[in-house]
């Protein structure tokens, strides 16, 4: 029973730092463009040469460019 009067103050200090980091997430805009990131993957990336092959650089395959 003792274990509480640890237990307690760790499960509200655990809850008082998730409500200041959610606040802070909150006042930095983290949920302002929710769909952003999902449509961002039908975008063409015109910075990339035409002539470069992701597969050969190794970007796509998983192997570490050189």
């Amino acid at each position: 029973m003792n274990i509480l009067l640890f237990l307690i103050p760790i499960a509200l200090l655990f809850g008082l730092l998730w409500l200041v980091v959610f606040l802070w997430s909150l006042k930095n805009g983290q949920y302002e463009d929710m769909d952003g990131a999902a449509n961002r993957i039908f975008l063409t990336d015109d910075n990339r040469p035409a002539d470069e092959d992701p597969v050969e650089n190794g970007s796509v395959s998983g192997k570490p460019s050189r």
